[in-house]
């Protein structure tokens, strides 16, 4: 994943980016590759910092191990630093992503993919949703799909209390605008 804001290039067209991001809900050029409407937010990222910094001390206790002599305890603690690791990669790769292919869930165990001919509306609800995902539920708003051929509806895509977009709805409001906007483009013209 490219991340422009890092290099000099990318502090250079900043504004030029800004500007064209206002003017299209759609401001990527090449719509053949997977994206994500909207930037992780501050709780997906900070859970995911500090699974990553458990596993460096897990690493770095398999080193202890190691130079201990017990290699089999090593290896044991190297194989869980590295699901670890590996838990705190998928993670930041939670949430939905667009393309001009369809629209596609990924959840941390599962990844679920629709056509954007199997979609038949993308709409915004005020429902019970899921704080940060725990059993608590609180009054929010939810992006629902529905499925084409059944009506069935997908298991909801976004809320305005989930690790990306607590606290912050704005931001919701612009991932599910941006969202729908790829639903109704894509859908006509297909």
């Amino acid at each position: 994943m490219p991340l422009p804001f890092m290099t000099a290039a990318g502090q250079s067209g900043a504004a030029e980016h800004t500007d064209r991001d206002l003017q299209s809900p759609l401001p990527h050029d090449v719509r053949e590759h997977w994206r994500r409407p909207y930037r992780p937010g501050p709780w997906r990222v900070g859970g995911a910092a500090v699974l990553l910094l458990l596993a460096s001390y897990m690493l770095f206790s398999a080193l202890i191990i190691a130079l201990a002599g017990s290699v089999t305890g090593a290896l044991v603690c190297l194989v869980a630093a590295l699901a670890v690791i590996a838990l705190a990669l998928r993670l930041l790769r939670v949430g939905v992503w667009v393309s001009a292919y369809g629209l596609r869930r990924v959840g941390l165990l599962t990844t679920v993919t629709l056509g954007w001919h199997e979609v038949a509306a993308v709409r915004t609800v005020q429902q019970p949703v899921r704080w940060l995902g725990l059993p608590r539920t609180v009054q929010g708003q939810a992006l629902d799909v529905v499925r084409a051929g059944d009506g069935e509806a997908l298991r909801t895509l976004l809320t305005d209390h989930n690790a990306d977009f607590l606290a912050r709805p704005e931001a919701f409001d612009r991932a599910a605008d941006v969202i729908e906007t790829w639903a109704a483009e894509s859908r006509a013209g297909a």
